[in-house]
């Protein structure tokens, strides 16, 4: 899925300058707080996952990387953060996973932690542009809770969650379909 690049371009995005916090949603084994870090250091990053294990993992990866980042156990649909802390939140690769409920209830905790004019930044699959990506989606769905992202649905859930500005920011293609890149503002 060129992990590397489409991280880059969304790091890129997110024009994160020194003192700013963000938070990583669905951080995983934490490659991207990962790479968020050592591109700038001077930004405080914190990692949020559901599995202890993983979060051992990344953990593991970030010492052995010579740097620090706060990983937390958590659920995307009930930050344990307080209103109004984060400069930017970003999440890849995760909200396929997550059931519309769960997506919804996601959008509105993110916009609750974040600044005002705090940004959201995500990349996920998106609607499918061409013969190929409407195959792999049909497979996709039989696997996922991917519906709502291959509909299009995730702005309209962003939107209603009550974020000022939503737009698309660019898509990119992958073996398991588009990816696409969004940008929302608090």
């Amino acid at each position: 899925m060129h992990e590397d690049k489409f991280k880059s371009r969304v790091i890129d995005m997110m024009q994160l300058k020194p003192g700013m916090r963000l938070l990583d949603v669905g951080c995983g084994t934490g490659t991207l707080a990962i790479m968020i870090m050592q591109a700038y250091p001077q930004v405080q990053v914190t990692g949020l996952d559901g599995d202890q294990e993983i979060l051992e993992i990344a953990n593991k990866k970030t010492h052995d990387h010579g740097l620090e980042i706060k990983y937390d156990q958590g659920v995307a649909y009930a930050l344990p953060y307080p209103e109004d802390y984060f400069d930017r939140v970003v999440s890849s690769m995760v909200m396929h996973h997550l059931t519309r409920e769960n997506k919804i209830q996601t959008f509105k905790e993110i916009r609750r932690v974040l600044k005002p004019g705090g940004e959201f930044h995500l990349v996920d699959f998106g609607p499918p542009r061409n013969m190929y990506t409407r195959l792999v989606s049909m497979v996709m769905q039989r696997l996922e809770p991917v519906g709502d992202n291959i509909n299009g649905n995730l702005p309209t859930f962003i939107r209603s969650a009550g974020f000022s500005s939503v737009a698309e920011a660019g898509n990119s293609d992958s073996i398991a379909g588009i990816l696409t890149f969004y940008r929302a503002i608090k």
